[in-house]
């Protein structure tokens, strides 16, 4: 499944379980606005001065943890690929 971005607040519909314009669901926008935030609370905690470095390190960084664990998964048990979603809730 591929990330569509959000449009925007005002931009959102949903049905109750989805937005209807990027189609993702409620859960997953709540848990991304969630890190989204974590993230804006740890720059503004250590009082960075440079957000768009912190930010250009996290996006650089990103693909390359999520490419080892995927790999990692492939070689422990393909089902942990699908229960990675249960981390967030413990």
């Amino acid at each position: 499944m591929a990330f569509k971005p959000c449009q925007g607040k005002t931009a959102c519909r949903d049905d109750g379980e989805h937005c209807l314009v990027c189609g993702r669901s409620l859960e997953e926008i709540a848990w991304l606005r969630d890190l989204m935030d974590q993230l804006a609370s740890m720059a503004i905690a250590y009082e960075y001065d440079n957000v768009e470095q912190f930010a250009g390190y996290i996006a650089n960084k990103l693909p390359k943890m999520v490419a080892y664990r995927l790999a990692q998964a492939e070689q422990l048990a393909p089902s942990l690929k699908e229960n990675a979603h249960v981390d967030r809730q413990q």
